[in-house]
């Protein structure tokens, strides 16, 4: 007595069968692009230009950047310092006494001079005995930031136009300041920008 036996070939395994028809034909290997230099230089052109304009725009409208070459400001600022002013400080605004300002040198405006605004459009200026006195107080302006006292020199007096301002060094004896011009006075509009921060050798405000 014979068995009826069927007999069924073994199915593939499906994950078997589909890792082998993805190595053989499911896998692609992707072709090495071609670089376009032309279109790659076009793309750094572009923002080197663009970088330019902006530093452009910055530099002719929105900040001042002034290296100080003595040292008629310190110790609040020291000679070589690199500084950068705000342009648009006084657009809406006036200058303060105390106020450390970016100007074009009245005597020759082509040179730009960094001083601090000591007085204001009206003020009479009296320096005397070593000290600054305003408006005819018998009590000295304060002045935490000068470098050291002033040595004491004739009297005089200063009277500030309208609209214009009285600017001396924080290192008082040895600045070329408003006390030594040919022009004593510096307008408004002369005034290029109020210093803000010190940004070499070191980053730091500047008030």
């Amino acid at each position: 007595m014979s068995e009826n036996r069927n007999y069924r070939e073994p199915e593939e395994d499906s994950a078997d069968r589909s890792t082998e028809e993805s190595g053989s034909e499911g896998w692609q290997i992707p072709k090495k692009e071609r670089i376009n230099w032309k279109k790659e230089l076009w793309e750094w052109i572009k923002i080197i230009v663009s970088a330019a304009v902006i530093a452009l725009v910055l530099n002719t409208f929105i900040i001042a950047n002034s290296k100080v070459p003595s040292g008629s400001m310190e110790n609040t600022i020291m000679t070589n310092d690199r500084v950068i002013g705000f342009r648009l400080s006084y657009l809406f605004a006036e200058p303060e006494r105390g106020d450390i300002v970016i100007f074009h040198y009245p005597d020759d405006e082509k040179i730009y001079f960094v001083k601090r605004v000591i007085g204001l459009p009206g003020d009479t200026v009296d320096i005397h005995d070593g000290h600054v006195y305003l408006n005819g107080s018998d009590v000295p302006l304060k002045e935490d930031y000068i470098r050291e006292p002033m040595i004491p020199e004739e009297p005089v007096r200063y009277e500030v136009p309208e609209d214009c301002y009285f600017m001396l060094g924080d290192n008082r004896n040895y600045s070329k300041d408003a006390r030594f011009w040919e022009n004593t006075y510096v307008k408004k509009e002369k005034i290029v920008a109020k210093v803000l921060f010190r940004y070499y050798p070191g980053l730091g405000r500047i008030k």
